[in-house]
């Protein structure tokens, strides 16, 4: 990622950050309040993350940890790592705050394997719209696999690529609009708002984006040495995708209409061979 591309997009979520920590859809005071609730996307995905007690996990690009304390709740002993001081800050503050011990660290996402060191982690785990600010997801599979001990693994819940084509502002129909295939030059997006119920104005206003396809995705994966033990591809997103076409039920968003027509995530595992 260039300078200038990182500099845009660490400028949008050191501002969003705050923002996201005090929003209601983050649910920071009810978890800070339950000491045994945990995330949505976390809650979501326990049928097939299994038990996790004990392992050492890190929790890439973990933006204000809301999902990595959760991780720490179900007995993994848990890093979080985010090239985000801002949305660090906030993490370590929440987890402070519900009296859970959790190492966040500060880096780019490429530089983990250097910073926090390689073959450490049993897990690494990485959450909803987590890669689009991955330009490489050929380097991004070998920084996992440096990561990883032998038979450690990947944990990763996403928005589908496709999802990520679709033109959100249209509600009239399904209209692919983005490259759903990885380019070496981002899709530019400037939107005033965020994802989450907040009254905050931002200035920093732009980002940078990049898309693969779930191709490309496996391929990253399985020439860095993984071997893929789960695909599971969900009718239903964490957040608000396409507004104005879903409906929230058990936690998710739903597509109103055709719920069959369009994948809106996956749930992906993969263990390092060795």
């Amino acid at each position: 990622m260039s300078d200038e591309h990182r500099a845009v997009n660490r400028a949008m979520w050191d501002e969003r950050a705050p923002a996201h920590a005090a929003s209601p859809d983050y649910a920071v005071d009810r978890l800070l309040a339950d000491r045994d609730l945990l995330s949505d996307v976390v809650r979501f995905d326990l049928p097939r993350l299994g038990d996790i007690s004990g392992l050492h996990g890190v929790h890439l690009q973990c933006h204000i940890g809301t999902d990595t304390l959760s991780l720490a709740r179900l007995g993994a002993r848990m890093t979080g790592l985010d090239f985000s001081a801002v949305s660090i800050e906030n993490a370590r503050r929440i987890a402070a705050d519900a009296g859970v011990e959790i190492d966040f660290v500060e880096s780019d996402v490429y530089d983990a394997a250097t910073v926090l060191g390689a073959g450490r982690f049993d897990l690494v785990y990485t959450g909803i719209g987590a890669l689009i600010w991955v330009p490489d997801i050929r380097r991004w599979a070998q920084v996992v696999a440096s990561l990883l001990r032998p038979r450690g693994r990947l944990f990763l819940r996403e928005g589908h690529p496709v999802l990520w084509s679709i033109d959100e502002t249209r509600t009239d129909a399904l209209v692919l609009a983005y490259p759903y295939f990885e380019h070496a030059e981002p899709v530019r997006f400037d939107s005033p708002g965020t994802y989450v119920e907040t009254d905050t104005v931002f200035d920093n206003t732009e980002s940078r984006e990049w898309n693969h396809g779930l191709g490309e995705l496996v391929t990253a994966l399985l020439d860095a040495g993984l071997e893929l033990t789960m695909l599971v591809e969900h009718r239903s997103v964490p957040w608000e995708a396409l507004p104005g076409r879903m409906h929230r039920a058990d936690g998710e968003w739903r597509l109103l209409e055709n719920g069959d027509l369009l994948p809106l995530s996956f749930t992906l595992q993969a263990a390092k061979v060795g």
